[in-house]
């Protein structure tokens, strides 16, 4: 054999020789390796975590928007031409000042009419009342020549001939009617001027409208009309109003902040709040001033409102802010990993582990969670274990082989 081929021969064997020996070595680290996936003789390794005492504390953090404590569009009571406007935007008004006077000659002309109608109904009670005091004098003086009649024809027969006490009684039963019909033409003219009276207080009264006034101290925030334009009157149903300027009060703010149907329950009346402004790089606190006790049907959430006072203007209605509301605490509450717990409605279950390191499905009542762990109100004790993430391979009674990855374990675990 040549020297040449010698070498080629015994590079052949070392190549042989190398890859057996790598097979070799992958064979016996994959029997490793399952060794380690199953331990305890074939059973499966499990995941589980110690029913453990925590400290629960729910805060939830959601966007809100300030808003305006009141904001209105001011309308016009009655139509009318703007005839002045005394504000525009950004101007700060107060309570009864005057925004805009109107324009309307119609309504001044039944003003008029009205304060005639009165004098007119007062003139005809005067006249009413001498009707009545003339009808009373006839009424007196045929009553007083009746009697006298009557008088001598009893006093002695046949003095007075029948038919003039006849006819003195007519005479006197007819003024007495007159008088009758006086007075309830007097009673009428009376009414006549609370009619009149009424009117004119009812225009009076539209007339007053023409001058529009601030409902509340507040800001100008849009202004819709000029002088001369054509304002219609806000409570008519058949057109499209236009109001005269839209007023905001700013010196009082809300957060309106939607609460998710989850946490809805969990609102109460002065709940403490954590409001950050990035806008401003500012944390302001407040308190949870009022909820709708309500869910939108649309968004499934709770509108809930917290006043904040504004009275230096820093904050501007439409600023948007990060809103940390404190929900319910509890201390030293029992309490596993979310992960542990399947929900199917009101229902809740856990897959426990015995002292056998089998399986036990167990029925529990969850109370306050947070973050990561949930209260058991009933249905486990403390330092049981439970098993966590997916839970579709196993079933009851199966058992297992745990590898305890709770907090407390881990950090033991890490010591050693």
């Amino acid at each position: 054999m040549t020297p040449k081929k010698l070498w080629i021969v015994l590079a052949i064997l070392a190549v042989a020789a190398l890859s057996g020996w790598l097979l070799i070595g992958r064979t016996r680290t994959e029997a490793g390796g399952a060794d380690h996936e199953a331990p305890g003789d074939g059973d499966t390794l499990a995941a589980v975590a110690r029913v453990e005492r925590h400290n629960l504390g729910n805060t939830l953090t959601i966007a809100g928007e300030f808003k305006p404590f009141q904001d209105v569009d001011v309308h016009a009571k009655v139509a009318g031409y703007i005839r002045v406007i005394n504000v525009d935007v950004g101007d700060h008004v107060r309570e009864g000042q005057t925004l805009a006077v109107l324009e309307i000659p119609e309504l001044a002309a039944q003003l008029a009419g009205a304060d005639a109608a009165v004098r007119r109904a007062q003139e005809e009670i005067r006249r009413a009342k001498s009707d009545v005091e003339r009808a009373q004098s006839t009424h007196a003086a045929a009553h007083s020549a009746y009697a006298r009649l009557k008088q001598a024809a009893d006093s002695r027969a046949g003095l007075v001939a029948q038919q003039e006490v006849d006819d003195s009684l007519a005479k006197d039963l007819g003024a007495e009617a007159q008088v009758a019909s006086a007075e309830a033409e007097l009673s009428a003219a009376r009414q006549q001027v609370e009619v009149a009276q009424a009117n004119q207080k009812q225009f009076n009264a539209l007339s007053n409208y023409a001058r529009i006034i601030a409902p509340f101290s507040g800001v100008i925030t849009n202004r819709y009309a000029d002088t001369g334009a054509l304002i219609q009157a806000g409570t008519s149903s058949s057109t499209q109003a236009m109001p005269v300027v839209r007023l905001a009060q700013t010196s009082k703010l809300r957060l309106v902040v939607p609460i998710p149907e989850s946490l809805a329950a969990q609102i109460h009346l002065g709940d403490p709040v954590k409001v950050r402004v990035q806008a401003l790089n500012r944390d302001i606190e407040g308190k949870v001033s009022r909820f709708a006790d309500s869910l939108d049907r649309q968004t499934r959430t709770m509108e809930t409102e917290i006043d904040f006072d504004n009275r230096d203007g820093r904050l501007i209605p439409g600023m948007y802010a990060e809103t940390q509301v404190s929900l319910r605490e509890k201390k030293d509450a029992l309490t596993v990993p979310l992960e542990a717990v399947t929900r199917n409605g009101d229902d809740a279950t856990v897959l426990a582990v015995n002292a056998q390191n089998e399986i036990e499905e167990r029925h529990i009542k969850l109370g306050l969670e947070d973050s990561s762990h949930v209260e058991v109100v009933s249905g486990l004790s403390d330092h049981d274990r439970v098993v966590i993430g997916n839970r579709s391979q196993f079933h009851n009674g199966q058992k297992i082989s745990p590898k305890d990855v709770s907090a407390g374990a881990l950090k033991t675990g890490g010591e050693k």
